[in-house]
């Protein structure tokens, strides 16, 4: 309901501007509309937040019109989903998604790799959801290689070169996004029995390998991630078995067992469900850098105490996936637009109040599975670096 409210007020207010800057146009009074649009616009950013497309879209006389079925849930930043309307008018720098989600129904999934010269470190998470262009910090442009892409089969542009299944009632084909040319690849180094799940889940274990990330540290800093075939067959199906699992823990963490940590609870008697969990802002009690990392105050009534040390050892760019919850699900409102981010909103809309102190314990157990596997990835040997035939 929120972020239809924003949006209508949005359109409402783009498509005023777009009237009263083309009556101007025709009585005359803008010769060079696009050398003036920066001064006729209403920059008032409770009303309409402006972009570079937008303004040219207002030269143009083009109107936004609401659709319903364009409301999404994106991936903001790691572990943090949020309501998102997209449409090409009113979002900037939309690139290839629309072909990657074409309708909030169609389901897909893929890697999230920081861009090229990224502010952020190197960092690879799979997401299902419509990722944002800075999903791993801000500055962190990165790019998104999906599973699958969908094309129209009225759209004689979009050469299939994977597999694809047949047209769905929407006139969308599915396209595996793995190529004919790269399974085959991958069917003569490891054997006939390969798929092309068995090859997108090999590229994620690799990109999670320590030796990987050590080894092409200076070409991730300045290139996106190249994928090398390991020496043997034993070792891809490792690396296969890995990236399936920390695919499986990063897509569904919102349905793995919650982490047994220990949970004090001091709310009075007759304090509601929402007012018991209501989070604002979460902590790890200490001063300066001394922190006690194994516990967080949650808010004024409950404390969480044994959280391992893993737990703080997997991170996703700059920072720890539990860092991430801690940084994001706070009650704060932006000074520009009036806009409030209270996480507690999403547990409301879905009926769990819970849901926030539910996810931190998730993220625990995300963040331990994800050590232990990762930690028991082969080494990387490439081919043609065996001493001996493995």
């Amino acid at each position: 309901e929120a972020l239809t409210n924003n949006v209508l007020r949005t359109i409402d207010t783009y498509n005023g501007q777009v009237a009263d800057f083309q009556e101007q146009v025709r009585a005359g009074q803008v010769r060079e509309p696009r050398n003036i649009v920066d001064d006729f616009i209403d920059t008032d950013s409770s009303r309409i937040s402006w972009s570079g497309g937008l303004k040219q879209h207002l030269v143009k006389g083009r109107t936004a019109t609401w659709r319903s079925e364009r409301r999404y849930v994106g991936a903001y930043r790691p572990f943090v989903k949020e309501h998102a309307y997209f449409e090409t008018t009113l979002n900037e720098r939309v690139y290839r998604l629309p072909s990657l989600f074409p309708t909030a129904d169609h389901r897909n999934c893929g890697i999230y790799v920081a861009g090229v010269s990224s502010a952020t470190p190197f960092v690879a998470l799979a997401t299902d959801q419509l990722p944002n262009l800075d999903l791993s910090g801000a500055g962190s442009h990165g790019q998104f290689f999906p599973r699958w892409t969908y094309a129209r089969t009225d759209d004689l542009n979009i050469a299939l070169d994977g597999p694809h299944d047949e047209p769905d009632v929407n006139g969308y084909v599915r396209v595996d996004n793995v190529s004919a040319a790269a399974i085959s690849t991958y069917r003569d180094a490891y054997g006939a029995d390969v798929t092309t799940d068995d090859v997108f889940d090999y590229m994620y274990g690799l990109l999670h390998s320590p030796d990987y990330r050590t080894r092409y540290a200076a070409d991730l800093k300045k290139a996106l991630p190249r994928i090398p075939l390991v020496a043997s067959a034993e070792d891809f199906c490792a690396f296969v078995d890995a990236g399936r699992g920390l695919m499986a823990l990063h897509i569904g963490y919102e349905s793995v067992d919650p982490y047994p940590l220990a949970e004090t609870n001091t709310a009075p008697n007759g304090t509601t469900e929402v007012d018991r969990y209501r989070v604002t802002k979460m902590r790890h009690p200490g001063r300066g850098r001394t922190h006690d990392l194994s516990t967080l105050i949650y808010n004024a009534y409950i404390t969480v105490t044994g959280i391992p040390p893993q737990a703080h050892e997997y991170l996703v760019g700059s920072r720890s996936a539990l860092a991430w919850l801690i940084d994001r699900y706070k009650v704060s409102t932006d000074t520009a637009s009036g806009i409030v981010n209270d996480p507690n909103a999403w547990g409301a809309e879905h009926g769990d109040p819970r849901y926030v102190l539910d996810l931190v314990k998730r993220i625990v157990t995300v963040s331990v599975r994800t050590v232990e596997l990762v930690d028991a990835l082969p080494p990387l040997v490439l081919t043609g670096e065996q001493d001996t035939p493995r």
